[in-house]
């Protein structure tokens, strides 16, 4: 990849769907102008214990502070993707966001494992496609 890129994975609170984005895209990204974060539309509350233990399991820290969404950190973005479906992509002004994805990954306020890995898993298969695709890219 020729410059630098900011992407920036948006969910409802920022407490689970978009900080697993984040952890699993930092964790297989090869390239160091590819710089990630992850938001909330609405600063959520801090994380669940068990959904951080569970993230573990798929070696993910999703440890921290949920970040509320700002019209400043949007303008950072270079690609901006949406990883819920209970997020309306109508909220996103094109003078704030250069490009948009959504991927509708549903969210699940239980803690079980099963109902986590509903969640990750897809996530996983979604990040691990755009990182091939900005390989493609790159070359």
């Amino acid at each position: 990849m020729a410059s630098k890129m900011n992407i920036l994975f948006i969910c409802k609170y920022n407490r689970f769907r978009s900080r697993v984005a984040e952890a699993y895209f930092k964790k297989i990204n090869k390239d160091k102008k590819i710089k990630v974060k992850s938001a909330g539309l609405i600063k959520g509350n801090p994380l669940d214990k068990n959904q951080i233990e569970l993230a573990k399991k798929f070696k993910l820290d999703i440890k921290g502070e949920p970040r509320g969404l700002s019209s400043k950190l949007l303008k950072e973005q270079d690609l901006v993707i949406l990883v819920a479906n209970d997020v309306p992509q109508e909220v996103f002004d094109k003078k704030y966001t250069k490009k948009l994805i959504v991927w509708k990954i549903p969210d699940n306020l239980k803690t079980e494992e099963a109902t986590i890995n509903e969640i990750i898993k897809p996530l996983i298969k979604k990040v691990d496609g755009l990182n091939k695709t900005l390989n493609k890219e790159a070359k």
